[in-house]
């Protein structure tokens, strides 16, 4: 029950975030065509790479699915980190990279954007369109629907993937390590953080 109302917490907290991801999910691809074409091809390699940096590769500080999931804290994360992690991003791929997606709006106060929720809501109602689909071909034996429902699982898959990989994470991380390089500054509206105080610490904080 304390569980419950702390995660209720946390997404009430995050309606009140001002800062904005330094790309959005449109964009993401252009901001860093290589990192996503990787993630494409090995998703899950990917997603450690991704997480053990978000936590500024202290291992210490690792939870599995950042404290965001019931079995947080109950994998013997403190004793073998990077094993828990692996197993974490084979086989939760999904929740691991929504887990460092709020790792990261949680320190650095980002909120979500309508383009995002959009996208994101677009991915979650294809997934249960083609579960949906596969399972009335299944009860009604429908060659044709059977068909369909594979088109559609196809296409969920598709979007899926293409979704999970091009992720802000890489951007935004190298934003705050100063890793741009010869990237232009961005907007003043999407520097606002600096000027604004940290959330408090409901995902992991500064060490």
């Amino acid at each position: 029950m304390a569980r419950s109302e702390a995660m209720l917490e946390k997404m009430q907290l995050r309606q009140s975030y001002r800062n904005v991801w330094h790309t959005d999910l449109t964009n993401a691809v252009t901001a860093d065509l290589p990192w996503c074409c990787l993630s494409l091809w090995c998703g899950p390699c990917v997603s450690y790479m991704l997480r053990r940096r978000a936590l500024y590769n202290d291992m210490s500080r690792y939870v599995c699915c950042a404290g965001y999931m019931p079995c947080s804290g109950k994998c013997g994360e403190s004793r073998c980190p990077e094993i828990c992690l692996a197993t974490e991003v084979f086989c939760c791929f999904g929740n691991s990279v929504a887990s460092t997606r709020f790792l990261l709006q949680d320190e650095f106060n980002i909120q979500m954007t309508q383009c995002d929720n959009c996208i994101i809501s677009f991915m979650f109602l294809l997934q249960q369109l083609a579960c949906i689909c596969s399972l009335v071909a299944c009860i009604v034996g429908n060659s044709e629907l059977s068909e369909v429902a594979h088109v559609i699982s196809c296409m969920s898959d598709m979007v899926y993937w293409t979704v999970c990989s091009c992720m802000q994470h890489k951007v935004e991380l190298d934003k705050r390590d100063g890793n741009f390089g010869t990237m232009s500054v961005p907007p003043m509206q999407q520097m606002s953080r600096f000027d604004q105080p940290y959330p408090p610490n409901v995902g992991y904080g500064y060490r």
